[in-house]
């Protein structure tokens, strides 16, 4: 899609006045960098960010009988999950793929909200609607709803100035209704950093006073605006997976490192059957994360081989961390290569570079998403 045709989030013209370089990104016009990837990428990491994900999808699903509803359309326990509580879970296919990896947010008993990949959104929502009962009501609210993240050390000195609450004893993967500069909003411990942080989902018509709210108070203690560039290179220091890029309708969650999310003893999902299947039997790759031995960078789709150039797996997902000065990796691997240790050789524009597999996150911070 050409910039010309894609949507401009509500923050676009904030965007523009900071400077930001706008990219096409899932269809929208998005921030890609404002003061530099490595400079908003450090910042994050020492003190705070804030960060447009208005690009996001949210589906509301209510009605009789939903959390069992769900339960069987992700892997993930919903019946499980609290009023007031989140969880990560993917959307599996019959044959086990990931549709998407999601979050579910439990709003009251029988009311729910799904947050999906700006990528996915009209796919997950013709999937989600087909796989529920029609006596269930499924709402796209995603171009009426903005996101903002505010992620990093400071984050809660943040979030403490702008709300009333005391969000000092809201835990991870939790969320609470508040309101910023008298409007309403969800505010959550998540975020896609490895960073303490939260989100806050806004009203799109409200987005703009909410922004100015939580920049004014960001750049007051030295934090900055964060693109897409350095969501990226945070997100991989944590082996987070990037739908489309490390997880696709052709990856499993098992191979993809994010088995925890499969509750087999929940009761029937979609893609059971063939996780069970692919537990028992094992799987014959798994995503791995390795960092440059040699100067390279390993970009998505580069081949990987081994000594005697027999290919072993391809790059998802490749950047420059900024916080260990090293380039570094995630690729599907086939076993035994993914063991920590193991010397690969990354294709990097037909020249083989030597890489290191290595334990993962690359970082260890909060854990969790």
């Amino acid at each position: 899609m050409s910039m010309a045709k894609a949507i401009k989030p509500p923050l676009y013209d904030r965007h523009v006045s900071l400077g930001a370089k706008m990219v096409e990104f899932a269809g929208f016009v998005m921030p890609v960098q404002y003061s530099g990837i490595i400079d908003e990428h450090v910042t994050v990491r020492e003190n705070a960010g804030i960060f447009d994900l208005s690009h996001m999808g949210e589906f509301y699903v209510s009605g009789k009988g939903v959390p069992s509803a769900l339960d069987k359309l992700v892997s993930n326990n919903v019946g499980k999950l609290g009023i007031g509580k989140a969880l990560y879970t993917p959307i599996c296919t019959p044959q086990g793929g990931i549709v998407d990896d999601i979050l579910v947010y439990r709003d009251e008993d029988e009311t729910f909200m799904l947050v999906v990949n700006a990528s996915n959104v009209e796919k997950d929502y013709g999937w989600v609607v087909s796989h529920l009962p029609k006596s269930l009501k499924v709402e796209d609210k995603s171009l009426q709803t903005a996101l903002i993240a505010i992620q990093g050390p400071q984050s809660e000195a943040i979030m403490a100035e702008a709300v009333a609450e005391d969000l000092s004893e809201l835990r991870y993967y939790q969320f609470e209704y508040s309101v910023i500069d008298d409007i309403p909003v969800r505010v959550s411990r998540t975020g896609y950093t490895g960073e303490d942080g939260f989100e806050v989902y806004v009203d799109a018509a409200s987005a703009g006073a909410v922004w100015d709210a939580l920049f004014d108070l960001t750049a007051g203690i030295g934090g900055v605006p964060v693109g897409l560039g350095a969501r990226d290179t945070l997100r991989l220091e944590m082996k987070y997976c990037l739908y489309g890029n490390d997880i696709d309708e052709g990856t499993s969650p098992l191979e993809a490192g994010i088995g925890w999310t499969v509750k087999f003893d929940k009761g029937d999902f979609i893609g059971k059957d063939a996780l069970g299947e692919q537990k028992k039997d094992g799987v014959k790759r798994k995503l791995a994360g390795f960092v440059m031995v040699d100067a390279g960078i390993p970009r998505h789709d580069y081949a990987i081989i081994d000594a005697d150039e027999k290919s072993i797996g391809r790059v998802t997902s490749g950047s420059y961390s900024p916080s260990l000065r090293e380039n570094i990796g995630l690729g599907y691997l086939d076993l035994p290569y993914d063991d920590v240790g193991t010397e690969i050789l990354v294709d990097v524009r037909k020249k083989p570079r030597l890489a290191r597999v290595v334990e993962t996150p690359f970082l260890k911070l909060i854990g969790g998403r």
